[in-house]
């Protein structure tokens, strides 16, 4: 069975959806809102809506690339990228969000160290999803499938 088409739409549907909602709706919802706890309430659902869909495409192209056979198995980069991307989501969504929600319910006092520590997982968390989204890019750049003529 060819299974091109249905990796080119899962992977353009995640990595696309990725750019879209983290490098322009999300900046933008905070440019144009006066309100940053509404702007980051809506951000925040757009993420998780996002690694939602990441989850499944995730699991979509690896269950594909299990029915290939590749001369490398398992060891072929692209494998091993989408299983690191697989985990990242699974870390940010209900390991670090869960986190910063609790956090965010128990009340944000400026300065306080609370705070600080929501601060210190927003930066985890902005940082797996800045590597998700170059990791997608080097994917969707390279392609699901190795170039047998250029031996990658």
């Amino acid at each position: 069975m060819n299974y091109a088409i249905p990796e080119r739409i899962a992977l353009t549907l995640w990595v696309g959806g990725m750019w879209i909602a983290g490098y322009l709706v999300a900046p933008m919802l905070f440019s144009v809102l006066e309100d940053r706890a509404l702007a980051g309430m809506l951000a925040g659902k757009l993420f998780t809506a996002m690694s939602y869909v990441g989850l499944v495409c995730a699991v979509l192209l690896l269950l594909i690339q299990t029915r290939k056979p590749t001369p490398k198995g398992w060891r072929e980069w692209r494998r091993g990228l989408l299983l690191v991307m697989l985990l990242v989501i699974v870390i940010g969504e209900f390991v670090l969000q869960p986190m910063m929600a609790e956090l965010k319910a128990a009340g944000l006092e400026a300065g306080s160290a609370a705070q600080q520590r929501f601060g210190m997982l927003h930066g985890i968390s902005s940082s797996l999803f800045l590597f998700n989204s170059l990791a997608g890019l080097v994917l969707v750049i390279f392609g699901l499938e190795p170039d047998t003529q250029r031996g990658s």
